[in-house]
């Protein structure tokens, strides 16, 4: 779902907005800056303790507001839209197969974006690793088996298409599922490279809309 269907910068902005939000209301950072000063960090390709730095450069020596910042992030309302393409493209692909939803992620983060998203309708089964506990995450090739058998298809029948080559695809492989790396120009992983022969997919495809014609859609 993350930089698949939809971009995942504007869910790590709408996110931080809301923390901005929260941040002036209870810490009295005023909001505007507060938002410049995280998507600069973000920027910058700061992870892992974006709100430690943050808190820092406001001269807030309390690390321990850290998990409230977490959980005005994930809690929050997400203010995004699909890639005009994908909606397209699953739009299409639903009215002759079965499509399928798989993300990983915390359950009910996951599960606000999908909502967010408004593509349920065109969606025959949607799964979340994380209903298989945090061990089944990606790359593990439990959801992947589960995503079969709510199709009732097999692997090779079957394709998905990811956008992370540390996770993506090769437990996709593993259950004998075909695979395409999405490689959107402004994605978080479009830089990253395979760990090995078995993380790459079978295809890779720069634009969302060279999609259409590996499905036979117009």
């Amino acid at each position: 779902m993350d930089d698949t269907l939809y971009p995942e910068r504007e869910f790590v902005l709408s996110g931080f907005r809301a923390v901005a939000v929260w941040a002036q209301r209870h810490l009295g950072i005023p909001q505007n800056s507060g938002y410049d000063c995280l998507k600069r960090l973000f920027e910058q390709d700061i992870r892992g303790n974006t709100f430690n730095l943050w808190l820092a450069h406001f001269n807030i020596a309390d690390d321990t507001l850290v998990p409230n910042l977490i959980n005005v992030y994930r809690t929050h309302s997400p203010n995004i839209a699909p890639f005009a393409e994908m909606k397209a493209l699953v739009e299409q692909l639903s009215l002759h197969v079965p499509v399928a939803l798989l993300s990983d992620g915390y359950l009910e983060v996951q599960r606000r974006k999908f909502d967010a998203l408004n593509l349920a309708p065109f969606f025959h089964t949607v799964l979340f690793s994380d209903q298989f506990g945090r061990e089944n995450w990606k790359p593990s090739p439990v959801p992947f088996q589960a995503v079969l058998e709510k199709l009732t298809t097999n692997g090779p029948e079957t394709v998905y298409i990811g956008d992370n080559p540390r996770k993506d695809f090769i437990g996709a492989r593993q259950t004998g599922i075909n695979t395409i790396w999405l490689k959107h120009a402004r994605g978080e992983y479009f830089e990253d490279r395979p760990p090995t022969p078995q993380h790459d997919a079978d295809i890779i495809v720069d634009h969302a809309a060279n999609l259409f014609g590996l499905f036979g859609l117009d």
